[in-house]
């Protein structure tokens, strides 16, 4: 049974979809989550390392070699631009920086709050980086709302 080329450009579009939103798994809590420009490229990129997997598994399926090697072509050029934007954070801006950062800062808090931490000193350190975060987070928000309002 031979390939369709539609149904593998959905597969590899729903799968970055979904990755992207498994990035916010490890988030602390729900309103932590705001949409991640960084988050978004990772997501292109890993979407792209998976076309090239995928092809490269399934090429028995796709028997046209022009768009095979436009595929692979493509996954690379996507791969190499969304890496470039993890990278560099060209195009991240104040609002795009916090809403970034509150997520991240969030998976700190869950990792804190949930690590089996045995040691005193481990434990004073971990609920030192709880507080810190959640103040972070805090701030983050208000300068967020207050940006988004100008």
């Amino acid at each position: 049974m031979k390939g369709s080329y539609g149904r593998f450009a959905a597969m590899i579009a729903t799968s970055t979809v979904v990755m992207f939103g498994l990035m916010y798994l490890n988030t602390y809590a729900l309103d932590h989550v705001f949409f991640s420009e960084t988050r978004a490229y990772a997501a292109l990129y890993m979407g792209a390392a998976m076309a090239v997997i995928m092809l490269s598994f399934m090429l028995g399926m796709y028997a046209n070699r022009a768009v095979n090697i436009a595929i692979l072509a493509g996954a690379v050029v996507v791969f190499g631009l969304a890496l470039f934007l993890v990278r560099s954070q060209a195009t991240v801006e104040d609002v795009a920086y916090m809403k970034a950062m509150i997520p991240h800062h969030s998976i700190a808090v869950l990792t804190s709050t949930r690590a089996d931490i045995t040691d005193p000193r481990v434990r004073k350190l971990a609920d030192q980086i709880i507080e810190s975060q959640l103040r972070e987070i805090a701030e983050m928000k208000s300068l967020v709302a207050e940006l988004e309002r100008r």
